[in-house]
C-alpha cells in the first residue's frame, strides 16, 4: 500500500518539475523593448506660465524620449512620466495620451491603459508601469529630471 502511494508521489512531483520548468523556459517579458535612457533635466512654472491645475496634465513633447506628460495631483504633488508606452516602445506609434476622462494614459498601438495616478497598467498586454521622472517642486518651480 505505501508503495502505491510512493510512486503516486513520485509520478506527479517529476510532471510538476517539467511543466514547471517548461513554463520557465519562455520569458513573459521577451516582447519588450527597454525605453532608451535620454538624459533629462527642465525646468516649468505649473502656477505661472506653464499652468496646470490640481489633477490637471501637461505633455512636454521635446522632452525624454517620446515625449513627457506631468500630471499634478495636489498643490505641491507631480507625477512625470516618459510618454513612451513600455510594451512596444520601439514603435514610433507606441505612445501614451490622456483619454477623454482624464485619468486614463492609453497607447493606440498597442491599446495598453494606465491609470495616471500612479502609472501603473490597468488594462491592455503591457505588465510593466510607465517609466516615471524625479520631480521636485519649490513652490514655484518644478524640476523634471533622470538623475539624482
Amino acid at each position: 500500500m505505501f508503495a502505491g502511494n510512493y510512486k503516486i508521489s513520485y509520478l506527479v512531483f517529476i510532471t510538476l518539475t517539467v511543466f514547471g520548468l517548461w513554463s520557465c523556459s519562455k520569458d513573459k517579458n521577451e516582447n519588450y523593448k527597454e525605453i532608451p535612457d535620454v538624459y533629462i533635466s527642465f525646468f516649468i512654472q505649473p502656477d505661472g506660465i506653464d499652468f496646470i491645475p490640481p489633477n490637471g496634465w501637461k505633455t512636454y513633447d521635446y522632452e525624454g524620449f517620446r515625449g513627457v506628460l506631468i500630471y499634478r495631483i495636489d498643490q505641491f504633488t507631480f507625477n512625470a512620466y516618459e510618454m513612451a508606452c513600455p510594451h512596444d516602445a520601439e514603435k514610433e506609434c507606441a505612445k501614451v495620451e490622456v483619454d477623454a476622462s482624464g485619468i486614463l494614459l492609453v497607447d493606440s498601438c498597442c491599446m495598453s491603459t494606465y491609470n495616471i495616478l500612479d502609472g501603473m497598467p490597468i488594462g491592455g498586454p503591457s505588465t510593466l508601469p510607465l517609466k516615471q521622472y524625479f520631480t521636485e517642486y519649490d513652490g514655484v518651480r518644478l524640476h523634471v529630471y533622470n538623475t539624482p
